[in-house]
């Protein structure tokens, strides 16, 4: 089996899995079925399956000529999964040889090896003039109605627009880091490459110099602002990255996960990087303490994440935003138990929706007489001065920055308690 053909069945599973079980990939990584793949071919399947999500109604308009039955999943997934390549100037022969492969040695479906033959051929015929006549694929019904709503019609047509790039790979650079990186050094302070490549194979990742860390993801832990000394709290911390910040600037940090499982990943950053924190696994509505400043990345429907996570719209439906919000305010409460006197939280989501973002913080300024929004370090981040929100927070869409590659969906706020 070459490689080429380890990586697409790699990346037809991944599809059966978000499109059939609803399951992120996210999930799937953490499972460990990759951990069998070089990491080439790791590199390889996710960016295969990553593609071919994001232009699913793409692929799906153009295989819906050429296909007039009903097919088994698995099957109709490898065709996807070739509509995708042939349409992006694959080599033919290459992509219909393998989805041919895989199908074949399906024990249930190898019978249908010759459809999926004719149908890629007639699709590597005339397939890729037809994709460049198709629309930018659209967010789903239940994700764009409320966007619309919220941002309008030409914004949302803007993030759809970033979505259906694939995303550049933003770096966050230790303090007193070197990089080598042929990287574009953006507004915020991060360094951003068009392509990301294999990331530990690029240089300074073995010596800790840099993580992964999307530029809008950035943010918080600068707008926290923590200083030499000072006692932090980041919850909800995995995998690290604001936890790597706020222990580079000097901070005592203590990093708060419920997943002992994420939370590997964030020691194995720590160490990487050479940086420290005491890390704990724990639910964050239970953790007691006092701290000089708390930072709260909350559970959230994750939309702000599509650009960088394109099955999150196929494996999830909207149905369990109402209990994300209810949680993100007890919790945002909690968090603020916990702040000292004269001390600050910054409360974030990766999230489009003003529900988990501005709505959280107008709720909690109401609830909390000793609350106020403060704006004081906003001016240091490198941001558009529009970007500012009517309360004082900071919300963030993937349509800004369109022309360098856009950025996360996030919103934020600086809270300081009274003394």
């Amino acid at each position: 089996m070459t490689d080429a053909i380890q990586a697409r069945r790699s990346a037809v599973y991944l599809l059966d899995q978000v499109l059939g079980q609803q399951r992120l990939l996210a999930e799937c990584y953490a499972a460990g079925v990759l951990e069998r793949l070089t990491p080439e071919d790791r590199a390889r399947t996710q960016r295969l399956a990553n593609e071919t999500l994001r232009n699913l109604e793409r692929v799906d308009k153009i295989l819906a000529k050429y296909l007039k039955k009903n097919t088994p999943l698995h099957v109709r997934n490898a065709l996807r999964l070739g509509v995708y390549e042939l349409c992006a100037g694959g080599a033919a022969h290459g992509v219909v040889n393998s989805m041919v492969n895989i199908v074949s040695r399906h024990k249930h479906h190898g019978a249908l090896k010759g459809l999926v033959n004719a149908v890629l051929r007639k699709v590597a015929a005339n397939g890729p003039d037809e994709w460049q006549k198709l629309r930018q694929p659209r967010l789903p019904k239940w994700l764009r109605g409320p966007l619309v709503e919220a941002w309008g019609r030409d914004a949302v047509a803007g993030i759809e627009a970033v979505h259906a790039a694939p995303a550049p790979l933003d770096i966050t650079l230790k303090p007193g880091g070197e990089s080598d990186l042929d990287a574009e050094l953006l507004p915020t302070g991060s360094l951003r490459r068009a392509e990301a490549g294999q990331v530990s194979a690029l240089p300074g990742y073995d010596a800790g110099d840099w993580w992964v860390q999307d530029a809008a993801a950035a943010l918080p832990a600068r707008l926290l602002s923590a200083q030499p000394g000072e006692t932090v709290l980041d919850l909800c911390a995995a995998p690290g990255g604001k936890t790597m910040q706020l222990a580079a600037a000097g901070a005592t940090v203590s990093a708060l996960d419920v997943s002992e499982t994420r939370l590997t990943r964030l020691r194995e950053n720590l160490e990487r990087t050479g940086l420290k924190a005491d890390v704990i696994v724990g639910d964050a509505l239970e953790h007691q303490g006092q701290y000089d400043a708390v930072l709260l990345d909350a559970p959230c429907s994750a939309t702000g994440t599509i650009r960088r996570h394109p099955d999150l719209p196929h494996a999830k439906d909207g149905s369990d935003f109402g209990a994300l919000i209810n949680l993100q305010a007890q919790m945002l409460a909690h968090a603020w138990s916990l702040v000292k006197p004269g001390g600050r939280l910054v409360f974030c989501t990766c999230s489009l929706l003003p529900d988990e973002g501005e709505c959280q913080v107008e709720d909690a300024l109401e609830m909390f007489a000793d609350m106020q929004v403060d704006q004081s370090t906003l001016a240091d981040l490198g941001v558009d001065s529009d970007w500012i929100t009517e309360e004082g927070g900071l919300r963030l869409r993937p349509d800004y920055w369109a022309e360098r590659g856009g950025m996360d969906g996030f919103y934020m706020a600086l809270l300081r308690k009274s003394a």
